[in-house]
């Protein structure tokens, strides 16, 4: 198979984990009779049976954008609950690493043909899960970013012929805002999304931004970004801390994909402006179409040596855990799992006012929030913080706080509670 062993506001904190009632055919292959996959016996998800822990199939972006990162992080918690995890993408997802019994990666291998000017990525995706299918004898997909996930697989799944197989399909963000909204692409998000067995939301906002956008009638559930607090913890660190600000300075901290959505040269501006009043350092993390271009920004505006540019990073909590303020002046965020992690480092956060952040920055308590684009207004935030170690303090606190109602647990819980729901309920039939 070319399998690659690899590891890993109104929510329910003690929601129990479960298991599925069913049992599972013998087989965990395939017969082949010529080019003919014979797929496993399934039994009806809706008979009662004995216990025994689901397998599920998660579809995402290796990369470093939010909805990798929480795909990746879903399926080790998952693993380590006793569910079997199936990775199936082009690459080995970011914050895979390790080594867990219970989590298989399968790469899609894509061939190049001088007929295809471009990749058939959607299709080629498709056969995999299907592969996947036959001989781990899946019971859901779990598709994060609706493009081309949940595409392929509803085509899987006809290919399958097995409607017990559930799809469940996880909404992002850009997945809905940006990228589904191009006329070549809103067509086959509506349609994949409205059948799909299950259809997730990481904010309020998302899912009322999807109703509205694509006309879906169809139940979502708003499942938010979660993370692991016991992990995400300020620690102190003097070296790292005198490395980064060696006079003392108040460090700011943003991190992105350098995307235009993600306005970091608003960023770079709202720091000049707080350099003016307070003594300070800004780290800059992550990479993107952008990176150039604020670099030259930096040394324009002659603050080049006060700015560092860091990269990629995988694990980014010693930078966080220095930080004094982080900024988040986005044109569109859908959750904000970034400005989550550095509340969970006791880091406030000055953000602007869009999509799902005011769902998880209060404003005035553990951070403040801005309309776009108003950089004036975030600085002036931004000097207050920073100039008044009580109120600065009193926020850190609050951020903290705010932070442990989205630890991972609890938000596991409901995934497994939602897999067991969508389970019991007739499967969505393809047509």
């Amino acid at each position: 198979m070319g399998e690659t062993f690899h590891s890993p506001c109104g929510f329910s904190p003690n929601a129990p984990s479960f298991t599925i009632p069913h049992t599972r055919s013998c087989v965990r292959g395939a017969a082949i009779i010529g080019a003919l996959y014979l797929p496993p016996k399934r039994a009806n998800f809706n008979e009662t049976r004995q216990e025994e822990f689901v397998n599920i199939g998660i579809t995402c972006y290796p990369t470093y954008g939010g909805s990798g990162v929480v795909a990746t992080e879903l399926g080790k918690a998952l693993a380590a609950r006793g569910h079997s995890v199936h990775f199936i993408s082009y690459a080995l997802p970011m914050r895979l690493n390790g080594y867990s019994g219970n989590i298989l990666f399968h790469e899609v291998e894509m061939s190049s043909y001088p007929l295809f000017e471009f990749p058939l990525y959607t299709l080629a995706l498709a056969s995999k899960m299907v592969e996947v299918a036959q001989f781990e004898t899946i019971d859901l997909f779990h598709c994060h970013y609706a493009v081309p996930h949940a595409t392929s697989a509803y085509l899987a799944k006809q290919m399958l012929g097995l409607p017990n197989i559930r799809v469940i399909t996880t909404l992002h963000g850009t997945d809905i805002t940006l990228v589904g909204l191009e006329p070549s692409y809103l067509p086959i998000v509506k349609f994949s999304i409205e059948h799909s067995d299950g259809v997730t939301a990481v904010s309020r906002f998302l899912k009322e931004k999807t109703i509205t956008n694509y006309g879906i009638n169809k139940d979502i559930e708003v499942i938010p970004n979660f993370i692991d607090t016991e992990f995400y913890v300020r620690r102190s660190d003097s070296d790292v801390r005198q490395r980064c600000a060696p006079n003392g300075e108040k460090i700011l901290v943003h991190t992105s994909n350098f995307r235009t959505v993600k306005r970091v040269p608003d960023v770079i501006r709202i720091y000049d402006e707080v350099r003016r009043k307070i003594p300070s350092k800004l780290i800059l993390i992550g990479d993107g179409p952008e990176r150039s271009i604020c670099e030259h920004m930096c040394r324009d505006l002659g603050i080049y040596q006060d700015v560092k540019f860091l990269g990629k990073q995988t694990e980014f909590r010693d930078i966080l855990s220095i930080a004094d303020l982080f900024l988040m002046p986005s044109q569109s965020e859908s959750f904000g799992l970034s400005a989550l992690e550095a509340m969970a480092c006791s880091v406030p956060v000055v953000s602007s006012s869009v999509g799902g952040l005011p769902e998880l920055i209060v404003h005035g308590k553990t951070g403040y929030i801005a309309e776009i684009g108003d950089i004036s207004r975030m600085a002036r935030y931004a000097i207050e913080l920073l100039s008044n170690p009580q109120k600065h303090e009193l926020f850190s606190q609050a951020s903290r706080e705010r932070a442990l109602t989205f630890e991972s647990t609890n938000i596991i819980a409901m995934y497994e509670q939602y897999y067991e729901r969508i389970m019991a309920q007739p499967a969505i039939t393809p047509r």
